[in-house]
């Protein structure tokens, strides 16, 4: 029952990150929001996720596990009803960055209670079980956050978490035993402020720079110049504690296939996350697809990603990681390629077996570039190493939503206006065509927002072939226990 109900609070964390994706056009109408607008609802919950999860071990410590499991589970789900009552995209990205703070200790906690109730010959089994909730988020949230989009409203993509967390809620209550507030561990409060600050302003900065032309606002200025002070406040905070105090402790970063692991996690989240924000607009938007059937074929993906994890699984350690991760980012270029040649006439096809693929390409990365990047550090500092770790990945996926959406609408502007010069009364074909300029403006635009998601793809293609020389820099670990795998990757 235990396992159950931590299980039931795993899969409604996993979920959110991705069953709003493809309500983001409904909710785009709904709320009155621009095309790069919109994708805040996406951002938001994970930039407030990656930000509150170093805070899950020192509330634990504090507060005791279930105190902090229950709490989490009910403010995320009381996060989640306001989601799905919000008239207004400030609204619903306030009550999303909220989502975002509670759900981030749920994985981790999971984790931690399933290896706590379990003997350690049966962690294997525990974990995998584990990772199959993980796993549920990116297979099941596009299909079913379509089906209850098309068949209900796009609320219901929030409201849908309120009887799963009961149950998840009342299971923890019943079923874990307290345990006493350890009270040992110190906080590196400054540091964590500050560094939030720095993070919040560079995504308000990239979220809101679009709309209010870059650089020639006052508030991107400021946006700026706040990012720049909060983060050397934080890198002087840091470098003048004692070792072991600070937030980050930079003894990390003196180890090469840590940096290495940050550089190549970093760009996974860009490519994985962006994907994932562009297809269902770009369906729903361009090609006119349902909800549920840009779900549907955008879906496979996640089932790509478990195959291979499944697979590299039993060649991680038999196999150079190299090796695997110079192939699985190959893969993931090659799938990205695949998307530049799309036009406006594909068939479902050419939508579910280029994703299947990066699916696949990104689960040949997921576990061998997890177990790399700690394989050199040492066991004191795995637990600091895996918090910054999963930060980065964060980072680097709510960036990538951020960059893409505004690249997409700058060159869709850029485009329309480079198509539109050759359209007037003048030109011959014009005036056969018979169709009005209204009519003719239309079809322009939908040709230069294609041509904007293309080069988006490119984009992604282009930083996925970059990364592959770094792996160079990893040194293959000498024999010794197997290091800790990000299972929440996908999350």
């Amino acid at each position: 029952m235990i396992t159950v109900s931590i299980m039931l609070a795993t899969i409604i964390q996993a979920l959110d990150g991705t069953i709003a994706n493809v309500a983001l056009p409904h909710m785009q109408g709904a709320l009155s929001a621009s095309q790069d607008q919109i994708t805040w609802v996406l951002t938001s919950f994970i930039v407030a996720a990656a930000i509150a999860t170093p805070l899950g071990g020192w509330l634990v410590d504090r507060f005791g596990l279930k105190n902090v499991f229950l709490a989490s589970v009910a403010g995320f789900v009381i996060a989640s009803v306001l989601c799905g009552v919000s008239t207004s995209l400030t609204e619903i990205v306030l009550a999303r960055m909220l989502q975002g703070v509670f759900g981030a200790a749920l994985v981790p906690l999971s984790q931690s209670v399933l290896l706590d109730i379990n003997p350690r010959e049966k962690h294997g089994s525990a974990m995998a079980v584990w990772g199959m909730g993980v796993m549920i988020g990116p297979i099941l949230g596009p299909s079913l956050g379509g089906w209850l989009t098309d068949s209900y409203s796009w609320r219901w993509v929030f409201f849908i978490n309120v009887p799963i967390g009961a149950l998840a809620f009342w299971g923890i209550w019943r079923y874990i035993q307290p345990s006493k507030a350890a009270r040992r561990m110190r906080f590196d409060m400054f540091g964590f402020l500050t560094l939030s600050i720095a993070i919040g302003a560079l995504q308000m900065l990239l979220d809101r720079g679009e709309q209010n032309d870059w650089f020639a606002s006052g508030e991107t200025w400021f946006e700026l110049v706040l990012a720049l002070l909060a983060f050397s406040y934080f890198i002087g905070h840091t470098l003048t504690r004692p070792a072991g105090q600070s937030f980050v402790d930079f003894r990390l970063l003196k180890n090469a296939n840590y940096v290495t692991g940050l550089l190549l996690i970093f760009i996974v989240g860009v490519v994985l996350f962006a994907t994932r924000a562009l297809m269902p607009t770009m369906l729903q938007g361009l090609m006119g697809y349902p909800a549920a059937l840009a779900g549907l074929v955008t879906a496979p993906s996640g089932l790509g990603t478990m195959l291979a994890m499944l697979v590299v699984g039993r060649l991680t350690g038999k196999v150079d990681f190299r090796i695997l991760l110079g192939t699985g980012f190959a893969i993931t270029a090659f799938s990205l390629w695949q998307m530049t040649q799309y036009t406006l006439v594909l068939s479902q096809s050419d939508i579910v077996w280029p994703g299947v693929i990066q699916g696949i390409g990104l689960g040949l990365v997921f576990v061998p570039l997890s177990a790399a990047t700690f394989a050199t550090l040492s066991p004191q500092m795995r637990a600091e190493g895996t918090a910054l770790y999963s930060l980065v990945r964060n980072i680097g996926s709510s960036i990538g939503i951020a960059l893409v959406q505004a690249l997409l609408v700058r060159n869709t502007q850029v485009v329309h206006a480079s198509l539109a010069t050759h359209i007037n009364n003048a030109n011959p074909a014009v005036a056969a065509s018979g169709a009005s300029l209204a009519m003719i403006d239309g079809e322009i635009t939908r040709q230069a927002s294609m041509i904007a998601y293309v080069n988006d793809y490119w984009l992604m293609m282009l930083l996925t072939l970059a990364v592959i020389p770094t792996l160079l820099l990893i040194r293959p670990p000498k024999a010794s226990a197997p290091a800790p795998v990000d299972h929440a990757a996908l999350d």
